[in-house]
């Protein structure tokens, strides 16, 4: 899989997130940011300042990769905080997802009336 999905449950998410490949550099050294994976995602999402920090962390050493996975865990989890609120809700009532589906058919069905009124008009049927 080459991607997270940010909707899996918390465990879930956690594990996909640990398994990210990284190398085997001992924990005390210092690591190269610039060819890690988990550093990638972790900047797509971060701000500046977080970067910055991670960067630090990377290049001092004593910071091992499962921290890093764990700052890119618990990033995800506030960025998309709402968003998976959301998306557990519409999945906890899946009735309200065909109420909006229904809603949205009635619409589209009185605009694509009008359409196909029109055409016919135009072409005498």
């Amino acid at each position: 899989d080459n991607y997270i999905n940010i909707f899996l449950p918390e465990k879930q998410l956690r594990k996909k997130i640990m398994s990210i490949e990284t190398d085997s550099t001992p924990l005390e050294e210092p690591k190269d940011w610039s060819t890690c994976n988990c550093f990638a995602i972790y900047s797509l999402l971060a701000n500046e300042e977080q970067i910055a920090t991670m960067k630090a962390n990377y290049e001092n050493g004593n910071y091992g990769y499962g921290h890093a996975k764990q700052a890119l865990y618990e990033l995800i989890l506030t960025t998309f905080e709402t968003q998976r609120e959301r998306y557990n809700y519409y999945m906890q009532n899946l009735d309200k997802i065909d109420d909006a589906l229904s809603i949205g058919a009635e619409k589209a069905k009185k605009v694509a009336d009008k359409v196909l009124e029109r055409v016919r008009e135009k072409v005498g049927y």
